[in-house]
Formats: structure tokens, C-alpha cells, sequence
């Protein structure tokens, strides 16, 4: 959507100018969400689908949560009334005998609070102590922010926590175990390991063709539905957890088919948080429910209108720079939602304004062209290893730069490495044999070991 036709010098603003686009790193509403991932793991009402009264209360419940924590983000916030939630938070291996609360035959009990805080890091961590879930995850997530030990509301004495292996594909977040298990292999090699967990890769990737055609039958079947240009995942979900996904989005069709028409020709993107991106993607987030789904399609006539207004921030940009395109590569940093890149480019618009900094095209295209450059290696690289392995699908994790997928598809073209006839690889950070049968290797893998 925003694409330019004439022939310009391109400009990668964040590249030039780090220091206009940082912010002052506080505890923002997307360390909320992912701080929050446990428990909306434990009440998310997808997994409540057998008992509908429990998961009507727990959709009730997320939408006076989910307006709680955007009013503690607003400028004029002052304070807020006390607001009582119920949630029933199904049973995992961290509930210990002493606990209070009563599970009920169906795994699953009742956990009643009320919300009284001032700040969204308060707020965060009195939820998952009211639901007896750990708080560990928050400081690490939040040690930049705050040095010293957070202190904790309510602390719930820490316990052996034993997760399902589904807890770890659903929200993101790393297994201990195999963090442990990567230490007592540090000497594991990348032709040893690929030897030693081929066949089981290969096993699980075959008992997930099935549910891999029916993800791909749902997503052509709501592509073509709700005439949206393409379906897109912005983590590495499992197949399980994608079909879900979309099994939401088709039961939200059905419920408001004329509200999803806004949709028609955009790209749909499943991520952490509800919005559109600043390229324009439809953002749907994971653990919203359908209420903030709806509401965003119905907005979406005003994010076209925004997008227009950012379009025409970004020609008078170009002038104010002799021609040269403002570009916002999405691969290259955090997903950013629309109103936030409108927001960055619109300060920089009026800094530029009142600094009329004299700019040399030919040093600006040429950063444009070693960008461009390295995306290209990146793909024909990333082809030449597909042959050589005999690769179904070669792919990288979010958190993996394209500098470091090249350095690692040139060893793997350099070096003798076994064949992967038909698997699934995806260069990351850390060797792991998905749920789904996906072979998980380092990016600095090395004959010897990953480097540290």
C-alpha cells in the first residue's frame, strides 16, 4: 500500500537517524502482553470451547481488562475505579496442594480480584500473583527498566513450575529444559545433532501433514472468503495453535460478515497486539478476543484515511530531501503499528523543517543499495541451501538478522553437512526439534560447537 511508481533515491530513515526513533525504555503495553502470557494462556476462552459458560466469563472479563490497561496508558490518566474481575484459570503443574482455590472436576477454577493499581507493571503483577502464576518472567523482561528487584504485590511463594511442552509453543517462551539440555550438550556438533534427531523430526513432520493441509485449506478458504491478499503469522506458532487462529477468524466472519468487507485486499497478520501495521497489514492479536477484533475492522476505514495522511507525509519528506523516497522496511525492526510510525515520521518532519540539513543524495542511496544488496545474498543463498539439503522449506526465526542468516547459509554451503531430504529447517538461536517436526539449528552453529 505504500508503494511509489516514480523512479527516487530511497531513505531508510531509522538507519540515518537512530537517535530521532528510540524511545525512553519504560514498561510499555507490549512488555504488558508479554508479561501477560501466561495467564492468558491459563483463561483464553479458545480453550474453553466445551463449557461456555466459563468461557463467556472469561471473554467478559478480558474486555474490562483490556480497557483497564489502555486507560492506565492514556496521557490524561489519572486514576480509575476499581474494577472487579472473575476468570476461570485452567489447572497446570505450578498449582500446588496448599493452594486455596478449588479446581473443579473439569481442571479449571474460579479466581475473583479487583484492580486497583496505578501503573501497568503493578497491574501485571498483581494478576498473575491473584492467579498463582510466576513472576520471574517480569523481572527478566523488565531489568532494563528497573535495575533494583521489582517488589511484588501479594507474593505467592515460588514453587516448582513443570510446564506442558503445548505451554511453550502457545506463548513464545523458551523451555528450561532445553535450555539445560543445550548446556550439557555444549559440545554438541551440528552433523551429530542433525544425525541424532533426523528420524524423530521426520516422524513428527509426518504426523503433521494432515493438520498442515487443513491449515492450509483454512487459510485459502478465508483468503478467498474475505478476499484479503494473503494470511500471515509474525512468530513461529505451532500448526495446532494457527488452525485455532483462524478458526476465530472464521467464526468472527460468520458472526459479522460486513464488518470483515473493510478487510477486502489487505494482508491479515496473527502477532502480539490489535492494530495495522505501519505498511499496512491488518494486525489480529493472538490474545485478544473477538470483541477488540471487531472493533478493529470497523475502524478500518480510518486507517485508510491515516494511511493516505502518512503518505503524504512521506512525499513532503522526499521534497524537503531532493527526491529522495522514505522507506520503512518491516524485516529490518519491530513490527510497528500505523499510528506510531505516523508519529515518527511526523517528528521528523518537523525537526527537518527547522534544521534544513543539507543532505548528499549519493550517500544516502548507496546506504539504500547495501540494504538492498544484502537481501538479495540473503535470497540467493538461501536457495543455493534449499538444493544443496534437499529441503522442503529453509526459513529464519523473527529474532534472526539477515546478516546472520547469510553467514549461516554460507557455512552450511561450505561445509559437508548431511541432507534433509523433504524436512523443514528454520535458523534460530538455539538447536530444538519442534512439535510440528520443524529442525530447529543455531545460525553460529559450527562443526565444533555454536559460538557463544
Amino acid at each position: 500500500m505504500f508503494c511509489h511508481l516514480r523512479p527516487v533515491r530511497s531513505l531508510c530513515l531509522e538507519k540515518v537517524f537512530p537517535h530521532w526513533f528510540s524511545y525512553s525504555r519504560a514498561f510499555s503495553g507490549a512488555d504488558a502482553v508479554n508479561a501477560l502470557r501466561p495467564f492468558y494462556f491459563a483463561v483464553h476462552p479458545d480453550f474453553f470451547g466445551q463449557h461456555p459458560r466459563e468461557r463467556k466469563v472469561n471473554e467478559n472479563s478480558l474486555q474490562k481488562l483490556s480497557v483497564y490497561l489502555e486507560n492506565l496508558q492514556k496521557p490524561s490518566f489519572r486514576s480509575l475505579k476499581p474494577t472487579q474481575l472473575t476468570f476461570y484459570v485452567r489447572e497446570t503443574d505450578q498449582n500446588s496442594s496448599d493452594a486455596q482455590e478449588t479446581f473443579s472436576t473439569f481442571g479449571f477454577r474460579a479466581v475473583k480480584f479487583t484492580l486497583h493499581t496505578r501503573d501497568l507493571l503493578s497491574t501485571v503483577l498483581y494478576i498473575l500473583n491473584s492467579c498463582s502464576l510466576s513472576v520471574e518472567h517480569v523481572q527478566s523482561l523488565n531489568r532494563s527498566v528497573h535495575p533494583q528487584p521489582l517488589k511484588e504485590v501479594k507474593r505467592v511463594p515460588d514453587r516448582p513450575i513443570k510446564w506442558d511442552k503445548s505451554y511453550y509453543s502457545f506463548t513464545g517462551f523458551k523451555d528450561p529444559d532445553e535450555d539445560l539440555e543445550q548446556v550439557s550438550r555444549a559440545e554438541t556438533t551440528l552433523t551429530s545433532w542433525l544425525d541424532n534427531n533426523g528420524k524423530r523430526a521426520a516422524k513428527k513432520l509426518e504426523n503433521s501433514l494432515p493438520l498442515r493441509k487443513e491449515l492450509d485449506r483454512l487459510k485459502d478458504e478465508l483468503s478467498h472468503q474475505l478476499q484479503l491478499s494473503d494470511i500471515r503469522w509474525q512468530r513461529s506458532w505451532g500448526i495446532a495453535h494457527r488452525c485455532t487462529q483462524l478458526h476465530s477468524l472464521g467464526r468472527l466472519a460468520q458472526q459479522n460478515p460486513e464488518t470483515l468487507k473493510n478487510a477486502k485486499g489487505c494482508t491479515v497478520m496473527f502477532t502480539d497486539r490489535s492494530g495495522v501495521s505501519g505498511v499496512g497489514h491488518v494486525m489480529l492479536g493472538t490474545m485478544d478476543v473477538h470483541h477488540r477484533w471487531t472493533k478493529l475492522f470497523e475502524r478500518l476505514p480510518s486507517y485508510f484515511d491515516l494511511q493516505r495522511k502518512l503518505m503524504f507525509l512521506e512525499d513532503q519528506i522526499s521534497y524537503l530531501l531532493g527526491g529522495i523516497q522514505v522507506v520503512y522496511i518491516e524485516e529490518l525492526q519491530p513490527v510497528l503499528a500505523l499510528e506510531e510510525y505516523y508519529s515518527l515520521l511526523d517528528v521528523f518532519y518537523n525537526r527537518l523543517l527547522k534544521s534544513r540539513t543539507p543532505f548528499h543524495p549519493r550517500s544516502l542511496r548507496g546506504l539504500q543499495m547495501i540494504l538492498n544488496r544484502l537481501k538479495v545474498t540473503e535470497s540467493e543463498l538461501i536457495q543455493a541451501s534449499v538444493k544443496k539439503l534437499s529441503l522442503e522449506r529453509f526459513y529464519k526465526d523473527p529474532s534472526v538478522s539477515s546478516a546472520q542468516m547469510v553467514d549461516c547459509c554460507r557455512r552450511l554451503l561450505d561445509q559437508s553437512v548431511p541432507r534433509l531430504p523433504g524436512m523443514h529447517l528454520c535458523v534460530s538461536n538455539f538447536y530444538s526439534v519442534m512439535q510440528d517436526g520443524d529442525l530447529c539449528i543455531p545460525w553460529n552453529w559450527k562443526n565444533g560447537k555454536a559460538t557463544k
